[in-house]
């Protein structure tokens, strides 16, 4: 199967892996340039309630593909940033599901994420001072935001791989979980996250994200929404709640 981005929508949860297991999920330039439009679509998809994005065969993403970075590592960047971008500005919960390698480009992408589950045995690298590379402004930016500027610093200043409990210590991940126990747990909790209302969970991450100037508007949407009704309603009912506004 050629390099490539596969996607499937389950119970309200769009999953999209990252496919190219023969060098460990790293990412083409075809795959860059593809992921932004698979997120679009998935956005505006109102049967999408939550993202998670993973890699294939035991591996998440061991960053950019070097063929890529051989022939025009300006191009690579800019792909890279334009995919984690789109990523970062997904309207709705997304959560990336780690195991093995996440490095470089790899990190990049589950920075931009809003959550990261890891499992045990997991390792996690930003790498650009082995390969002569400056960093994106934006990408470490988003690193600093997660794990202060001295962590972010050790990480870019050496290169060096640490491990998903070091991760958590960190603030870059956020739950570890045992080996062989990642799928059972991002499934359960993408359950809950698909449950809650997508408008608490959209202005959540705008004002979290530091995007500040549309308070009125999310006011407006949650008087209009019936999100605010139907959950103290089904509190009081002892039920569970059905909220219908939607990001999509």
């Amino acid at each position: 199967m050629e390099p490539q981005l596969l996607h499937d929508v389950t119970d309200a949860v769009a999953t999209v892996v990252v496919h190219h297991p023969a060098k460990r999920n790293a990412m083409t330039a075809a795959m860059w340039r593809a992921l932004p439009p698979l997120l679009d679509r998935l956005a505006a998809d109102p049967g999408v309630r939550v993202l998670v994005l993973t890699g294939a065969d035991g591996t998440f993403c061991a960053g950019a593909d070097i063929s890529t970075l051989r022939r025009s590592p300006e191009e690579a960047q800019t792909l890279a940033v334009a995919a984690e971008e789109a990523l970062a500005a997904f309207p709705k919960p997304t959560l990336a599901a780690v195991r093995g390698h996440c490095v470089g480009g790899g990190a990049q992408l589950a920075a931009a994420c809003d959550l990261r589950f890891a499992e045990e045995g997991a390792l996690f690298g930003v790498t650009p001072a082995k390969l002569g590379i400056v960093y994106p402004a934006s990408a470490t930016r988003r690193l600093v935001s997660l794990v202060g500027p001295a962590t972010t610093k050790y990480l870019l200043f050496s290169g060096e791989l640490i491990d998903a409990w070091r991760a958590l210590r960190t603030g870059l991940v956020d739950e570890v979980l045992p080996e062989g126990g990642l799928g059972k747990r991002v499934a359960e909790f993408t359950g809950v996250l698909a449950a809650r209302s997508q408008l608490t969970q959209a202005a959540a991450k705008e004002f979290a994200d530091g995007r500040t100037g549309r308070e009125a508007h999310w006011s407006a949407e949650a008087r209009g929404s019936g999100d605010t009704a139907e959950g103290v309603a089904a509190f009081l009912e002892r039920r569970a709640p059905r909220f219908t506004w939607s990001a999509g």
